[in-house]
């Protein structure tokens, strides 16, 4: 038997609907409420019931998965929408531009990252004397010459 369809935004769907249109599972819904991403009421029965427009956080929560964001930062930017009614398109351009923000400067790190790692490579120093990616301040030169984290990873996997 097939629920009827639902038309009004503020409609309640139950967990089976969300998962049929998210492809979140149930276990995945939880999580998400308990961290305060999504919210819930209960009917009669103890069954969740979730508002229609909180489809559009879980798609979010999804994006942002996509994305390398952090839940933490997820749950910090739904603080700011509303929980009891759906989010304006104003409140949904605000956040798009905060993680606009974001996502350049985490471009800009992984640009820096990568040509630090492209000259890492390249320089073949043992010491990582001038290394501000894997050894900032010359940090292991108190561990010895040669390639020390190459040493130490030996130790660890060496069983006698």
């Amino acid at each position: 038997m097939s629920s009827p369809p639902l038309s009004h935004p503020d409609d309640l769907l139950t967990v089976q609907q969300v998962v049929a249109r998210t492809g979140v599972m149930p276990s995945a819904l939880r999580f998400y409420e308990a961290r305060g991403l999504i919210t819930a009421e209960r009917n009669s029965g103890n069954q969740r019931l979730y508002r229609r427009y909180m489809l559009r956080r879980i798609s979010l929560v999804l994006a942002a998965r996509r994305l390398g964001i952090p839940l933490a930062d997820v749950a910090d930017i739904f603080t700011t929408l509303p929980v009891d009614q759906p989010p304006s398109h104003q409140d949904w351009v605000r956040v798009s531009r905060v993680w606009k923000r974001q996502l350049a400067e985490r471009r800009r790190f992984l640009t820096n990252l990568e040509r630090q790692l492209t000259a890492c490579i390249g320089c073949g120093c043992l010491s990582m004397k001038l290394c501000d990616l894997l050894n900032p301040d010359d940090g292991l030169r108190t561990r010895g010459q040669g390639p020390v984290r190459l040493h130490d990873e030996g130790e660890r996997n060496d069983p006698g």
